[in-house]
């Protein structure tokens, strides 16, 4: 009696393979909804932004991370002065602006790197300067335009729309690992990670929008603490006069550098006072 042939496994294989697929349909579709459905009203700025942490989530991740950020800097600066110096100007911008309205609590720190051109703000309200920027500022007025550009991608909720961007960037990276893994094929499992790595980098800066934004923020900010904006073209100099020597500013690895960022600002310092800066403000 001849036996019958085994049946075959093409079969199980395919209906697995679709269920994958199926899934990480459904893994996409749900970051997707997700994303374009959560929504916040920004006072401050006027706009609505896809957000999907609260204002008190911000401060809470803010404050976990900033532990972090001072041993990756080295610290605080020891210098009892300089740090006072660098809270009031910060505390001078919250108070005396709109930034005052927004509801997050802010915090100013002197890192210790003398060696990493830097300045930066985490979600919810600590703001960061190395002293390697600090010692390069000449003016009360510089020190504020660095202070007033943090303290608006704060106010902006830059950091919140990239968490949302991240976050759904690892959702689709998520969906694709799904369907497209093969447990036979230990190359699709290598493909995964460098998706996930390329959504971390795709990510990391600020867009040219975002800096715009920050900068038409921060002049706005010190306009109305009373120092003068205009500082701000000193700062860019600066910034300009280091990453033309050997020692590239990190600042540019999170704030990308227009060539035209100093024509910019000017343009909107003139649209801010259209019949030129006072002379009584802080330089």
């Amino acid at each position: 009696m001849q036996q019958g042939r085994p049946a075959s496994n093409f079969g199980n294989l395919g209906r697995s393979r679709s269920g994958r697929i199926l899934m990480g349909l459904v893994l996409a579709a749900l970051a997707l909804i997700t994303y374009f459905t959560s929504t916040s009203y920004n006072e401050i700025t006027g706009e609505t932004q896809r957000i999907n942490i609260t204002a008190q989530q911000e401060i809470a991740l803010g404050l976990q991370a900033v532990p972090e950020m001072m041993a990756q800097f080295g610290g605080l600066d020891p210098s009892r002065e300089a740090q006072a110096y660098v809270q009031a100007v910060g505390k001078q911008l919250v108070d005396n602006s709109a930034a005052a309205n927004a509801p997050y609590q802010f915090e100013f720190y002197l890192l210790a790197d003398t060696q990493t051109i830097n300045a930066f703000a985490l979600p919810g309200g600590p703001v960061f300067i190395t002293a390697a920027l600090y010692d390069r500022l000449e003016t009360e007025g510089q020190l504020a335009g660095v202070l007033a550009h943090e303290i608006a991608h704060v106010v902006a909720r830059h950091g919140a729309e990239r968490i949302a961007q991240a976050q759904l960037t690892e959702g689709l990276t998520g969906a694709v690992v799904v369907a497209s893994y093969d447990p036979d094929n230990p190359n699709s499992q290598y493909a995964a990670q460098m998706a996930q790595i390329v959504g971390q980098l795709v990510n990391m800066r600020y867009g040219r929008e975002d800096e715009l934004e920050s900068d038409r923020l921060g002049v706005r900010f010190m306009a109305e603490a009373g120092y003068d904006p205009t500082a701000l073209i000193g700062v860019m100099q600066i910034l300009a006069e280091a990453s033309a020597g050997n020692q590239q500013p990190e600042f540019f690895s999170t704030h990308p550098n227009p060539g035209n960022r100093i024509a910019q600002i000017e343009a909107l310092i003139a649209e801010y006072f259209p019949e030129g800066v006072p002379d009584d403000l802080i330089k």
